[in-house]
């Protein structure tokens, strides 16, 4: 590994962390200037994470971030906001929790795949409206995705209330008809860690396949770096931009799948954390849209959340790790751009030293 790479990953780790000491500093003066001790909320939040049961709860919580953040970063690497991700995971888990409770006749595994299948297709299926008005009729893709979140959402409660509401005996919690045993996602710790982190890994591990290492990563990395020298080499910027929200779309479809068939068995408008979609674009900003640093990202957003719990026992409100959230996205976005700028400086530099030393090498033979 030669001495730039070395120097722009140390970078790329550096400006990642500086953020989150950055957002933990700020979070700090706030809880000062509210009367509380930054280093006590701190410390319980830092015991809470030596827990197993809180280590089990930040997997189980950074399971379906994993999913939504590669998922955007996959519109990242085209140069793609797919803000939809929210609403692509809510259709997805509707029509997925609809199709198996009728497949019950499936083996177990067999019946899961053809659930996993499906929510691929729904996630890929919604995410293509946007891809086609994109290509066809030039409507940038964030106010595209945006509008279809709303239309999601609101569609899969109206279909969910009208058609397919269920209710067992009097029971309060109101879902879809249950899925049968045969296409529940088995846990790997009992009612404590569901299989669906294991997916999640393996979907980090084809996104960096797909993205980093293969033919149509190095096309969809040039295309969405720079679009007209992509064009030039023959690369279809339009085909690139609808695969890209194709796929992107395909992983958001797996967002709610530990909710609905490893936790709730089953569609529940309740069920599911409000703007898992948007946290999704903190973890790949966060992780620099890197497979590794989308897990730690996920990891860290899934501890923050768990630790969380433990708050309310020194009277401090949970909404603070919102507030910490909410300031690493924001310093992410400081510090990206700022070590962006020095990187960019640093390479003309190094650029400039060369021609002139190149220069200076042709006047010295001549």
């Amino acid at each position: 590994m030669d001495r730039q790479k070395l120097q722009r990953i140390g970078v790329t780790a550096a400006s990642s962390v500086a953020a989150v000491l950055f957002a933990l500093v700020i979070c700090g003066i706030i809880l000062l200037l509210t009367g509380r001790s930054p280093s006590h909320v701190y410390q319980t939040m830092w015991d809470a994470a030596g827990e197993r049961r809180i280590q089990y709860d930040a997997i189980q919580r950074a399971t379906p971030l994993m999913f939504a953040g590669c998922a955007v970063a996959l519109g990242f690497k085209m140069n793609l906001f797919n803000i939809g991700v929210e609403g692509q995971y809510r259709i997805a888990a509707l029509v997925t929790a609809i199709v198996g409770t009728r497949i019950g006749f499936l083996p177990a595994p067999l019946h899961v795949a053809v659930e996993l299948a499906v929510a691929c297709i729904c996630g890929a299926a919604w995410a293509g409206i946007a891809a086609f008005m994109k290509v066809r009729r030039g409507v940038n893709e964030v106010i595209a995705t945006i509008m279809l979140n709303a239309i999601a959402i609101s569609l899969a409660a109206w279909l969910f209330n009208t058609y397919f509401r269920y209710t067992q005996g009097n029971s309060q919690n109101v879902t879809t008809r249950p899925i049968p045993r045969s296409g529940w996602m088995p846990d790997i710790v009992k009612d404590q860690l569901n299989g669906f982190f294991i997916v999640a890994l393996l979907v980090v591990f084809a996104y960096w396949i797909v993205v980093f290492k293969s033919r149509f990563g190095f096309r969809l990395r040039a295309s969405g770096h720079n679009d007209v020298a992509a064009k030039t080499s023959g690369i279809s910027s339009k085909r690139m931009i609808v695969t890209a929200l194709l796929l992107s779309g395909a992983v958001a479809g797996f967002i709610g799948m530990q909710q609905t068939l490893g936790d709730s068995h089953a569609y529940s408008s309740q069920g599911f954390v409000d703007g898992i979609g948007f946290l999704g674009i903190a973890v790949a900003l966060l992780g620099r849209n890197h497979p590794i640093g989308i897990v730690l990202s996920a990891l860290l957003f899934g501890l923050l959340a768990a630790s969380a719990t433990k708050l309310g026992l020194i009277k401090v409100p949970q909404e603070i790790v919102q507030i910490i959230e909410g300031v690493i996205v924001l310093s992410v976005v400081i510090v990206n751009e700022a070590s962006g700028r020095w990187v960019d400086k640093r390479t003309q530099q190094r650029a400039a030293h060369a021609v002139e030393h190149h220069l200076t090498q042709q006047g010295v033979t001549a």
